[in-house]
């Protein structure tokens, strides 16, 4: 689902739109939906690739600054010997604690935004996609308002469950309870400017992906010149 003659302002968080002339391509979708499969499919095609699971564990590297504002929070408990965050720790805390959660949020979120920022300023393709799995739920440190549009990997539960357990050796129970974590296939649906169905092989998927890359370049161009 996708509308091609769209404007490339067509998702509503527009904080970006007017400050760069880069197409933003938002990526999401659930756990086993093959949000990884379409970001690796777009890289290929030459187009730069934000991904905010990398950043999220960039900037809480040994020594960052980051890293030391969550010392200075919660404790020297946040650290292993080696001076690197504890994250399997970390975690614990946060799920036994929701007020932590929302605390260590307020420390990395900004974070990541910023690195996210200097990603998007550094970029040479013709546009940029930025993948996030929680972009929609937990507006990811803001980066939606860094999108001009949201692309959403869509899959049925039971072919993100297969997908999900043979990739991670997950339990089932343990993807469930990440699925119930994350908006709904249809609520997710509902903020996306393009739908991809993927329940089927890479190929399908490839075939969905070439007409909007084509789109993506198209809005790309209207785009750096309505900027000009």
């Amino acid at each position: 689902m996708s509308n091609a003659n769209a404007s490339p302002y067509s998702h509503k968080p527009q904080t970006h739109q007017k400050q760069s002339k880069t197409l933003v391509v938002g990526l999401t979708g659930g756990i086993g939906s093959g949000k990884s499969a379409a970001s690796d499919w777009f890289a290929q095609q030459g187009i730069d690739i934000i991904d905010a699971d990398v950043i999220a564990h960039e900037v809480v590297a040994k020594g960052s600054a980051t890293l030391r504002k969550i010392q200075r929070k919660f404790g020297d408990w946040v650290l292993n010997g080696d001076g690197s965050m504890d994250r399997a720790a970390v975690r614990t805390h946060v799920f036994t604690h929701p007020e932590a959660l929302i605390e260590l949020e307020a420390i990395t979120h900004p974070a990541i935004r910023e690195a996210a920022k200097a990603q998007l300023a550094a970029s040479t393709s013709p546009y940029v996609v930025l993948s996030a799995p929680l972009l929609i739920e937990a507006a990811e440190a803001g980066l939606a308002n860094l999108c001009q549009r949201v692309l959403v990997i869509d899959a049925s539960e039971d072919t993100q469950l297969e997908r999900a357990s043979q990739r991670d050796e997950q339990s089932v129970q343990k993807i469930k309870a990440i699925m119930v974590n994350q908006l709904s296939r249809e609520a997710r649906n509902r903020h996306a400017d393009d739908v991809i169905l993927n329940d089927r092989d890479l190929a399908a998927l490839y075939a969905q992906l070439e007409p909007l890359h084509q789109n993506y370049l198209t809005l790309a161009e209207q785009l750096k010149y309505a900027a000009d």
